[in-house]
């Protein structure tokens, strides 16, 4: 519920304000050219890095690892696409901000780290709650589940 109020209640105040803001700054026209400039930059870029970044995807593929970190990228480079092309300064600043690769890396990075924390606690806390012991006191999991015997229906 947070983010959604973030994104559809904050940001757009925001940029109203910023173009308000840069309204009286600049005027009406400057305003207008740089947020269509901006878009224009930004699909420039983001077909560039697209491309890039699906050339790598392959080339992982071809040599059988996992694209992992290029296809989160990938949803990056989209979500930028995504906001610059949304009219206004503060999601460009954003857009730019993932189009820029090191801040990319270490976001996909972070995110990974805190994907694999969560696993991990997720299934300590399922093996803490599942765990029985045999004799020599070894942990031993239980897996509940149903079955269906095919052989009396031949």
């Amino acid at each position: 519920m947070p983010i959604l109020f973030f994104i559809f209640i904050v940001v757009p105040i925001v940029e109203i304000a910023i173009f308000i803001q840069a309204g009286e700054w600049f005027g009406l026209g400057p305003t207008l050219f740089t947020i269509v400039l901006t878009a224009f930059i930004g699909v420039t870029l983001i077909r560039h890095q697209g491309l890039s970044t699906l050339y790598k995807a392959q080339q992982k593929m071809n040599s059988g690892e996992i694209p992992a970190m290029e296809m989160i990228e990938g949803i990056m480079i989209a979500v930028a696409g995504a906001l610059l092309i949304t009219p206004g300064f503060f999601t460009d600043g954003v857009g730019f901000l993932l189009l820029v690769p090191l801040f990319r890396q270490f976001l996909v990075k972070y995110v990974i780290s805190k994907k694999i924390k969560m696993q991990t606690q997720q299934q300590s806390s399922f093996s803490t709650h599942n765990t029985e012991h045999n004799s020599n006191n070894q942990p031993h999991r239980t897996i509940e589940g149903e079955y269906k015997n095919t052989d009396d229906e031949k």
